[in-house]
């Protein structure tokens, strides 16, 4: 096939290299501008436009797909289908006409559930036992194109949402070749999504924040979800701190206290080198801790350092 390719992240990486050694035509890339990043706040390439230059493809990086001119490029790479990972703007109708097997977008969940921008996030952070990916037909809805291929994954107990995207990452490119070679010889059909769905928003700052009030598996979930980016936080002396590692404990109760005379958010104490935080129900273990402008450390580390004293509390 003839087919344009757009995506702006890691996770869309994958599916860009499967595609270049798969034979598959790429007439042209279309990926996010460069954004300053880092100290000197120089613009950077997204890693798609990167792997792209590497391979000698043709780049496009509009600030505005939907605009005319923009429209006129794709529609004169005349591409057979257009397939979309993680790329960062809604196609419209126009665009989403032009290929004649349609613009294939690949999702990092099991549609219907987890519709939305941060899918993964959500999953572990909610702790889902399994998600996967979907290949859709799209539409000018949000994800909400009829399904083509459906790959299953089981997250396992620990993982963060590091692992499970890179997890994902592969096999979506899988998926999308096979839902490419299903589309040409006609053994893959649209199947529309079922009704009832639910849906992953944006991550803002709220969603960011530990309630201690939960219970201890709510809060590991949140780290864990959160982990690499943008990392789960409280505040500590007025302070904010990351959290990044941490583990059931499987107590409810040390030392004789119980979660009914001891706040939720209480330092309890440092043991096999991790924090053991009082919850609304059940001990956290926390092993890695991140203050404000510092470096990420371990938890005995960060206990010496602050010299934790007797009823101190993350809020």
């Amino acid at each position: 096939m003839r087919l344009v390719f757009m995506g702006t992240p890691d996770f869309a990486v994958p599916v860009l290299k499967a595609l270049y050694a798969s034979g598959h035509q790429i007439g042209g890339v279309f990926t996010q501008p460069d954004k300053p990043a880092g100290r000197g706040n120089k613009l950077k390439a997204s890693p798609v436009k990167v792997l792209a230059e590497k391979y000698g493809l043709a780049v496009f990086q509009p600030a505005r797909i939907k605009t005319p001119e923009v429209v006129g490029q794709i529609r004169d790479l005349r591409p057979d289908c257009i397939v979309v990972v993680a790329f960062g703007q809604i196609l419209s109708k126009e665009i989403l006409g032009i290929p004649s097997f349609g613009c294939i977008n690949v999702h990092a969940s099991l549609l219907p559930a987890y519709r939305g921008a941060a899918p993964v996030h959500w999953a572990v952070m909610n702790g889902e036992s399994k998600t996967g990916v979907t290949t859709m037909l799209m539409d000018e809805g949000l994800d909400t194109g009829a399904m083509l291929i459906s790959e299953e994954y089981a997250i396992v107990p620990e993982a963060t949402t590091g692992e499970v995207y890179d997890a994902l990452a592969r096999i979506g490119a899988k998926a999308l070749l096979d839902t490419l070679e299903g589309l040409q010889n006609g053994t893959v059909r649209p199947v529309p999504q079922p009704k009832a769905f639910s849906y992953a928003p944006l991550l803002k700052r709220e969603h960011e924040q530990v309630d201690w009030s939960w219970d201890a598996a709510k809060i590991h979930n949140r780290i864990r979800g959160l982990n690499p980016w943008p990392g789960a936080f409280t505040l500590f002396r007025g302070e904010q701190v990351k959290i990044w590692l941490s583990e059931l404990s499987g107590k409810t109760a040390l030392y004789g206290q119980t979660a009914q005379n001891t706040l939720p958010g209480s330092i309890l104490s440092l043991a096999k080198g991790g924090l053991l935080v009082q919850t609304g129900e059940g001990i956290l273990k926390i092993s890695e801790l991140q203050p404000a402008g510092k470096k990420k450390m371990r938890a005995q580390d960060f206990y010496n350092g602050y010299r934790l004293k007797a009823n101190e509390r993350f809020e």
